[in-house]
Protein backbone atom coordinates (compact mmCIF):
# COMPACT_ATOMS: atom_id res chain seq x y z
CA UNK A 1 0.00 0.00 0.00
CA UNK A 2 1.13 3.49 -0.99
CA UNK A 3 -0.21 6.79 -0.34
CA UNK A 4 -1.37 9.68 -3.06
CA UNK A 5 0.83 12.25 -0.50
CA UNK A 6 4.02 9.74 -0.77
CA UNK A 7 3.76 9.51 -4.61
CA UNK A 8 3.84 13.34 -5.20
CA UNK A 9 6.65 14.75 -5.58
CA UNK A 10 8.37 11.43 -6.52
CA UNK A 11 11.02 11.49 -9.84
CA UNK A 12 9.59 9.79 -12.89
CA UNK A 13 12.14 7.73 -14.62
CA UNK A 14 12.25 6.13 -17.95
CA UNK A 15 13.80 2.39 -18.47
CA UNK A 16 16.69 3.25 -20.86
CA UNK A 17 17.64 7.34 -19.55
CA UNK A 18 19.63 8.14 -16.93
CA UNK A 19 17.79 11.16 -15.61
CA UNK A 20 14.16 11.88 -14.51
CA UNK A 21 11.69 13.22 -16.98
CA UNK A 22 9.75 15.09 -14.62
CA UNK A 23 8.09 14.44 -11.14
CA UNK A 24 4.68 13.29 -10.50
CA UNK A 25 2.09 16.57 -9.68
CA UNK A 26 -1.02 14.12 -9.19
CA UNK A 27 -2.36 10.53 -9.98
CA UNK A 28 -5.82 10.57 -11.62
CA UNK A 29 -8.05 8.35 -10.33
CA UNK A 30 -11.14 6.34 -12.61
CA UNK A 31 -13.75 6.21 -9.89
CA UNK A 32 -15.72 3.84 -12.25
CA UNK A 33 -12.81 1.20 -11.79
CA UNK A 34 -11.60 2.51 -8.51
CA UNK A 35 -8.31 2.56 -9.76
CA UNK A 36 -5.31 5.35 -10.29
CA UNK A 37 -5.96 6.06 -14.42
CA UNK A 38 -2.53 8.40 -15.40
CA UNK A 39 0.19 9.91 -13.29
CA UNK A 40 0.63 13.51 -14.33
CA UNK A 41 3.96 15.02 -14.01
CA UNK A 42 5.65 18.38 -14.41
CA UNK A 43 9.37 19.16 -15.32
CA UNK A 44 11.53 17.41 -16.98
CA UNK A 45 13.09 19.17 -20.84
CA UNK A 46 9.61 20.19 -21.58
CA UNK A 47 8.97 22.24 -18.71
CA UNK A 48 5.26 21.54 -18.85
CA UNK A 49 2.49 18.99 -17.81
CA UNK A 50 3.19 15.39 -19.27
CA UNK A 51 0.17 12.79 -18.47
CA UNK A 52 1.20 8.65 -18.80
CA UNK A 53 -1.46 6.12 -18.89
CA UNK A 54 -1.19 4.24 -15.57
CA UNK A 55 -0.10 0.89 -17.94
CA UNK A 56 3.01 2.76 -18.40
CA UNK A 57 4.04 2.24 -14.95
CA UNK A 58 6.48 -0.20 -14.19
CA UNK A 59 7.12 0.18 -10.61
CA UNK A 60 5.98 2.71 -8.06
CA UNK A 61 8.39 2.84 -4.74
CA UNK A 62 9.32 5.32 -2.13
CA UNK A 63 12.64 6.70 -4.40
CA UNK A 64 10.81 7.03 -7.64
CA UNK A 65 7.97 5.88 -10.26
CA UNK A 66 9.44 3.88 -13.27
CA UNK A 67 7.82 3.88 -16.25
CA UNK A 68 8.03 1.41 -19.34
CA UNK A 69 7.54 4.18 -21.79
CA UNK A 70 6.91 8.22 -21.88
CA UNK A 71 4.21 8.15 -24.70
CA UNK A 72 1.65 10.83 -23.57
CA UNK A 73 -1.41 9.06 -23.20
CA UNK A 74 -3.64 9.10 -26.09
CA UNK A 75 -7.25 10.79 -24.44
CA UNK A 76 -6.46 12.67 -21.12
CA UNK A 77 -8.99 13.13 -18.56
CA UNK A 78 -9.90 16.34 -16.69
CA UNK A 79 -7.55 17.23 -14.29
CA UNK A 80 -9.43 16.31 -10.91
CA UNK A 81 -7.32 16.30 -8.23
CA UNK A 82 -8.43 13.59 -5.37
CA UNK A 83 -5.99 15.27 -2.58
CA UNK A 84 -8.17 18.63 -0.73
CA UNK A 85 -11.47 17.78 -2.76
CA UNK A 86 -14.85 18.28 -0.73
CA UNK A 87 -16.39 14.82 0.25
CA UNK A 88 -20.07 14.83 -0.21
CA UNK A 89 -22.76 10.97 0.36
CA UNK A 90 -25.50 10.76 -2.44
CA UNK A 91 -27.69 12.71 -0.69
CA UNK A 92 -25.69 15.63 -0.28
CA UNK A 93 -24.19 15.83 3.24
CA UNK A 94 -21.01 16.97 4.09
CA UNK A 95 -18.20 13.85 4.47
CA UNK A 96 -15.10 16.02 5.46
CA UNK A 97 -12.28 17.15 3.22
CA UNK A 98 -9.68 14.26 1.48
CA UNK A 99 -6.33 14.23 3.32
CA UNK A 100 -5.01 11.32 0.94
CA UNK A 101 -5.91 8.37 -0.88
CA UNK A 102 -3.98 4.58 -0.25
CA UNK A 103 -3.85 2.57 -3.26
CA UNK A 104 -2.28 -0.81 -4.41
CA UNK A 105 0.92 0.78 -6.25
CA UNK A 106 1.16 -2.48 -8.25
CA UNK A 107 -2.42 -2.50 -9.62
CA UNK A 108 -3.41 0.84 -9.32
CA UNK A 109 -6.67 0.02 -7.33
CA UNK A 110 -7.92 2.29 -4.64
CA UNK A 111 -7.65 0.56 -1.36
CA UNK A 112 -9.84 3.71 0.69
CA UNK A 113 -9.61 7.51 0.50
CA UNK A 114 -9.05 8.98 4.08
CA UNK A 115 -10.48 12.54 5.18
CA UNK A 116 -10.98 15.14 7.34
CA UNK A 117 -13.97 12.36 8.96
CA UNK A 118 -12.61 8.98 8.84
CA UNK A 119 -11.79 6.81 6.46
CA UNK A 120 -14.07 5.97 3.30
CA UNK A 121 -13.53 2.51 1.48
CA UNK A 122 -13.01 2.79 -2.28
CA UNK A 123 -16.47 0.34 -2.69
CA UNK A 124 -18.27 3.79 -1.62
CA UNK A 125 -16.93 5.64 -3.94
CA UNK A 126 -19.69 6.76 -6.64
CA UNK A 127 -18.27 9.48 -8.73
CA UNK A 128 -16.15 13.11 -9.02
CA UNK A 129 -17.13 16.05 -10.50
CA UNK A 130 -15.80 19.88 -10.29
CA UNK A 131 -16.58 20.08 -7.04
CA UNK A 132 -16.36 17.05 -4.97
CA UNK A 133 -15.84 13.63 -4.89
CA UNK A 134 -19.35 11.74 -3.91
CA UNK A 135 -19.67 8.94 -1.94
CA UNK A 136 -22.43 6.20 -0.95
CA UNK A 137 -23.60 6.84 2.49
CA UNK A 138 -22.04 4.70 5.07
Amino acid sequence: MMLFTEVRGLPVVPPAEAGPIGTVTSLTVDIASRAVSHVRLHGGRSRRETVLPWDAVRAVGPGAVRVHSIAAADSVPPRRDLLGRRVLTEAGTEHGTVLDVAFDPETGRVLAVFTTRGEVAADRLLGLGDHALVVRAG
